[in-house]
C-alpha cells in the first residue's frame, strides 16, 4: 500500500509487480536469479481521485504509455526487495510530482532604477559602435 496523502492511498491490488533477470553485466548471479522488477499500474482502471487521474493521463512523462499504464522498471539494486521498494518509491514519487499544483504566477514590473541601468548600457554600447566606423 503506498501513501500518497492523508486522503490518497494506492493499495497493493491495483499495482502489478514481475520479478524478471536483470540486464548488463554480470557472473552467475545475474543470470540466474529474477532480481529486476517490472511494476506496471493502470491509471484508468486505479481508485485515484478523478483530479489525480485527470493530471497523470494529461501528463506526457516517458513513464506513462499511451493507454495510461506506467511501466516502472527497477534493477538498480541487487537484490529484488530493494529493487522492489526502490519502483514503490519511483512510482510514489511521480504521481506526487505529476499532481502537485504550479504556483500561479504573479505578473511583475521592472523597477525604475532597472530601466535607467537598462538604458545606460544601451547608450554605452551605441557609443561604443559609433566609434567603430569610419572617421570622415
Amino acid at each position: 500500500m503506498i501513501v500518497l496523502s492523508q486522503n490518497v492511498v494506492i493499495p497493493d491490488s491495483e499495482i502489478e509487480l514481475s520479478a524478471i533477470r536483470a540486464q548488463g553485466a554480470g557472473g552467475q548471479h545475474v543470470n540466474k536469479n529474477a532480481t529486476a522488477i517490472h511494476l506496471r499500474f493502470d491509471i484508468a482502471a486505479s481508485s485515484l481521485p478523478e483530479f489525480y487521474k485527470a493530471r497523470l493521463l494529461a501528463a506526457s512523462h516517458h513513464l506513462i504509455t499511451a493507454e495510461g499504464v506506467v511501466i516502472i522498471k527497477s534493477q538498480e539494486h541487487r537484490s529484488q526487495e530493494l529493487n522492489r521498494e526502490a519502483a514503490l518509491q519511483r512510482l510514489a514519487n511521480m504521481i506526487r510530482e505529476l499532481t502537485t499544483p504550479e504556483k500561479k504566477r504573479r505578473p511583475t514590473r521592472p523597477t525604475r532604477a532597472s530601466k535607467e541601468r537598462r538604458l545606460e548600457g544601451k547608450a554605452r554600447r551605441s557609443g561604443t559602435k559609433a566609434l567603430r566606423g569610419k572617421i570622415r
